[in-house]
């Protein structure tokens, strides 16, 4: 039941992700699956309208593809955290983190006592859809199931070491653009109170034995990020990755089919 993202990062590996939030499509994680060469696709619930019943959607393809799958999700309720579980979600990434109080809030809802408070259902693909006997069904999810943590506030950076060393919290995950904007450098990813940001969710991971990831805004801020000891990069979108496309095809073809004689 465990997935690769969890096999992957748990032996130290580099773990390769995509990100589908505006274009969500069974199709495009098939051709990320053929053609990308990443090991999972996450699913933005955060930001984007997509409803358990598109994720399940969503979910099925990926299984069918061979794809391990996460969502990140705002740290808002335990149905928001608990239901892409029963989806069939490798784990949750939870967004906008600010206080140590929302990271235990979060463990409790992803997991099943005497780790937290989850409710059962084994009527899912979680469960085997009921074939598995309960005991089973609960240590098996507790054990496989992972929680990340998203730092990219200026609250969470100044709490980072004791927000990895809560027990239950699996990863952490940099998001470089909501944290740029929350230090008041927007964008500036090589900006000094970034990389010092960058730097001190690093040596707190280190120190607590666990990864962490981010999304890759160009080349050289994954290079920074690697250097630091990152595991899981997000170096595609599925926006993203159809806008480059259309641009390199408008640039490709400019010359052949510009206007006049």
């Amino acid at each position: 039941m465990s997935g690769r993202i969890k096999q992957l990062l748990d032996a130290g590996q580099i773990v390769r992700t995509m990100h589908l939030g505006q274009l969500p499509s069974p199709k495009l994680i098939e051709v990320a699956a053929v053609v990308g060469g990443v090991d999972g696709i996450w699913i933005d619930q955060e930001h984007c309208d997509i409803s358990t019943a598109d994720l399940e959607i969503l979910l099925v393809a990926c299984r069918a593809a061979g794809m391990d799958a996460f969502a990140r999700v705002a740290p808002t309720d335990y149905a928001t955290i608990m239901r892409p579980m029963e989806a069939g979600c490798s784990g949750v990434m939870v967004a906008q983190i600010r206080t140590l109080d929302q990271v235990h809030a979060s463990v409790k809802w992803a997991n099943f006592p005497p780790l937290g408070e989850r409710g059962v259902y084994p009527g899912n693909f979680e469960g085997a859809w009921g074939t598995v006997d309960l005991a089973s069904h609960v240590a098996r999810a507790n054990r496989d199931r992972w929680l990340a943590i998203q730092i990219e506030t200026t609250e969470a950076v100044e709490i980072v070491d004791q927000i990895v060393a809560v027990s239950g919290v699996d990863w952490l995950f940099v998001g470089p653009a909501d944290l740029s904007v929350t230090l008041g450098v927007p964008g500036q990813y090589d900006h000094p109170d970034f990389l010092a940001a960058l730097r001190r969710v690093s040596a707190a991971c280190r120190a607590a034995g666990k990864p962490w990831g981010t999304l890759c805004r160009d080349v050289a801020y994954a290079e920074q990020a690697r250097d630091l000891g990152c595991q899981l990069f997000s170096i595609y979108g599925d926006l993203g990755s159809f806008a480059i496309g259309l641009a390199a095809d408008r640039d490709r073809f400019a010359e052949v089919l510009q206007s006049g004689g």
